[in-house]
């Protein structure tokens, strides 16, 4: 059995880079669903169904024990529902994760009291963070600010311009004295550096790609039943729904690697 990794798009393999740096030996499967992206654009019930084939693949063509769902958008609209009404229903005996509870609490768990946000629209939008986080700790303040511009620099190459419109999205948070600044994108640990030039010293800046992984260790640990059923050989697959030329460039960059990507249907 393996591992799988799922995103709407290109930002779950930095995620997936992430994970196999930290844990090298999981047999890993990366699904993304590019035939549907961007998921922010769709209604919570078609990124719900979008997710739920998704999961039925990685479960059922790939014989996956254990997914990730390195999508946040995917994480707020569809984690619970598949959660809690799906998967004992249908796949008892295997388990979905998602990315933001893990990065609350990774906040939380370094006694952050006060913190910043930069995700997509439809992130902030959906109040997900402010949600989950209420649950944990409702004395916690999440400051939110949506960047829709920063997902379509990263994946059209267009870094050049992306430092100064980080920083005019970064002024939203000026006077507000935040602990930390969660990047609630998978796409945002491109430019985790950036980030923590123009927010400042005394800010810690907090990207996925070292939040899931450590979390993910965690819960293998604690959770024997799946680090036991995951196979270790080492390998990776990535899989997407539509190929593009486009998308293959702009998946090596990302990734940082010739990766072999193959297009798969369901």
């Amino acid at each position: 059995m393996k591992l799988g990794i799922f995103d709407s798009g290109l930002g779950g393999l930095l995620i997936t880079k992430a994970i196999r740096g930290a844990l090298p030996d999981p047999d890993i499967v990366y699904l993304g669903d590019t035939l549907h992206l961007p998921y922010g654009n769709r209604s919570e019930e078609a990124i719900t169904d979008y997710t739920k084939r998704a999961m039925q693949h990685l479960f059922d063509a790939h014989d996956c024990k254990l997914v990730i769902i390195a999508c946040n958008t995917a994480s707020a609209a569809a984690l619970r529902n598949l959660q809690q009404n799906w998967l004992p229903k249908h796949y008892p005996d295997r388990n979905i994760l998602g990315v933001v509870v893990p990065t609350l609490e990774a906040a939380i768990d370094a006694g952050h009291k006060k913190i910043g946000l930069i995700a997509t629209s439809y992130i902030v939008d959906s109040g997900v963070y402010q949600e989950e986080l209420s649950k944990i700790d409702d004395e916690i303040k999440l400051l939110a600010h949506s960047t829709p511009l920063l997902v379509p620099l990263i994946e059209q190459s267009g870094e050049a311009w992306l430092e100064d419109v980080l920083a005019s999205y970064l002024k939203s948070f000026d006077g507000d004295d935040i602990e930390a600044l969660i990047l609630g994108c998978t796409h945002y640990p491109s430019f985790t550096r950036t980030a923590e030039k123009l927010i400042g010293a005394g800010v810690d800046v907090m990207g996925q790609d070292t939040i899931i992984p450590a979390k993910l260790a965690d819960y293998l640990a604690r959770h024997p039943e799946y680090a036991n059923a995951i196979s270790q050989g080492g390998a990776t697959e990535f899989l997407v729904t539509d190929l593009t030329d486009n998308y293959k460039q702009a998946a090596q960059r990302l990734y940082g690697a010739d990766i072999k990507i193959q297009k798969t249907e369901y």
